[in-house]
């Protein structure tokens, strides 16, 4: 209820009644509805930019943002850790699987390279994320990139370690005679007495002394080229091509237990101790070649002896003594 206001009037000594003009109260009600009006318009802002009047569909959707943030997070913390993954393994690739099996590391650039030419990600713009959108998108494909020169890298690798096994697997590695049937380690590669000239002269190969018909064993995996006797001095003699530019020669055989063309494992019996050709005694001599020149056998018995058994080896092959062919 408003308040009467009242003034006291001299004439009649008495209070009257303060009658308030019209223009006053229709100004009065214009400030208090023009108040009311800017009040309720900020009111309207503030409640606008605050969640006190959203709508479900808009508390729904507020809801879904921050799943799709939180989402996000995550798939950055997992491309984060494949990327940690990636370049452990790249690592070991470089300095590790092709450094072991001598091929060329991949450069850094090539694994890292972007993708250039037409911009790939211009759908992706013109969003309030959209920055971060396309940086993810360009993660993801250089992770994609990574993994496929990764993938390849490892077949390659595999088929060096392929390669790698088959070449070990023929290089001659162990005696051709076991120790248990020598009778003795009787001559080396190198300069030696002839037995029948008595002349000194090139020996280019081992000589194995043991008994008639002592098993003789491929030393590396591969053909056979020859098993015949057509060679001058080697008598009954075989040959294997162990592929790599390594060949081994087998003399002075009693017989063959294998066939031209056959294909042989290292440990394989192919022969037996004779004394066929220019021999003076039953002994193997064997012969170890490398793009077509004779080398030095006593380097290629890893795979069959001790340490002591080859020192002691080294010693008797290292003796200018008369060799048996």
């Amino acid at each position: 209820m408003s308040k009467v206001k009242y003034y006291y009037d001299p004439d009649t000594l008495s209070y009257r009644k303060i009658e308030p003009k019209k223009s006053k109260k229709y100004r009065n009600l214009f400030l208090f509805l023009s108040g009311s009006a800017l009040f309720g318009f900020l009111g309207l802002i503030i409640l606008l930019n605050t969640s006190w009047l959203n709508t479900p569909r808009e508390l729904s959707l507020a809801r879904e943002v921050q799943n799709y943030e939180l989402q996000f997070e995550i798939i950055n913390k997992k491309m984060e850790q494949m990327e940690q993954v990636l370049a452990n393994i790249e690592d070991r690739d470089n300095n590790i699987y092709r450094l072991y099996f001598e091929a060329n590391p991949i450069p850094e650039e090539q694994r890292r390279a972007g993708f250039g030419g037409v911009n790939r990600y211009k759908s992706l713009d013109g969003f309030n994320n959209s920055e971060i959108i396309i940086d993810a998108s360009k993660r993801l494909d250089i992770i994609q990139k990574q993994m496929v020169i990764q993938s390849k890298s490892l077949d390659e690798i595999a088929k060096l370690a392929e390669e790698k096994e088959k070449l070990l697997a023929s290089i001659p590695a162990i005696q051709p005679v076991r120790n248990e049937d020598l009778t003795r380690m009787a001559s080396g590669y190198g300069w030696r007495s002839d037995p029948f000239t008595k002349a000194r002269k090139m020996h280019w190969g081992m000589d194995f002394t043991a008994p008639r018909g002592i098993p003789i064993y491929a030393t590396g995996d591969g053909k056979i080229t020859r098993a015949d006797n057509g060679s001058s001095g080697y008598g009954k003699h075989i040959r294997i091509d162990h592929g790599y530019g390594y060949m081994t020669l087998y003399a002075h055989l009693s017989k063959y237990n294998v066939s031209v063309g056959q294909k042989v494992k290292r440990g394989d019996l192919i022969g037996f101790v004779g004394n066929t050709g220019r021999s003076e005694a039953p002994h193997l001599h064997y012969e170890v070649w490398k793009d077509e020149e004779r080398i030095n056998p006593i380097n290629f018995y890893y795979g069959s002896l001790t340490a002591e058994e080859f020192e002691n080896m080294l010693k008797f092959a290292n003796q200018e003594n008369q060799s048996l062919d």
